[in-house]
């Protein structure tokens, strides 16, 4: 099995970078909208969605110039975290259901679900497919 390509790499963390920024932004503006713990104020999630999404992009970056690089002890972190950037928008389920939610924010949440669904994706590649290939010769696979 090969291992993803830098491009690879690179598309999905675009792509999942720009998809989120849609939800994100939605959340923050529209956050009455959306299902919520109770005793969780709307201004927390604003401050919280304000915060995290640009902290995660940054880790994303930086998993694909580690992977670019080559530096996979690095790269695979920062990718796995990541991917928590689109899965923990699957968190607003656990306050309510579906149909609580305006379409637009479905929709938005199901796609960040995915975007994050495919960096873990991509991530589990790159590391299964680099731990079967063959050790160099005279060295013994641990």
């Amino acid at each position: 099995m090969q291992p993803p390509g830098v491009r690879t790499v690179g598309i999905v963390v675009a792509a999942t970078i720009g998809l989120t920024a849609f939800h994100f932004t939605d959340n923050i503006v529209n956050v009455d909208t959306y299902p919520r713990p109770e005793g969780l104020s709307g201004e927390a999630i604003q401050i919280a969605a304000f915060i995290f999404w640009p902290v995660m992009a940054v880790v994303g970056v930086a998993g694909y110039r580690a992977y670019r690089r080559g530096n996979l002890q690095l790269a695979h972190p920062f990718l796995l975290a990541f991917s928590s950037l689109g899965l923990i928008s699957l968190l607003h389920f656990t306050s309510g259901s579906p149909d609580e939610l305006t379409t637009r924010g479905l929709i938005s949440v199901i796609i960040d679900g995915i975007a994050g669904f495919t960096v873990l994706g991509v991530a589990l590649w790159s590391i299964l497919a680099r731990r079967r290939e063959p050790a160099p010769a005279g060295q013994e696979i641990s």
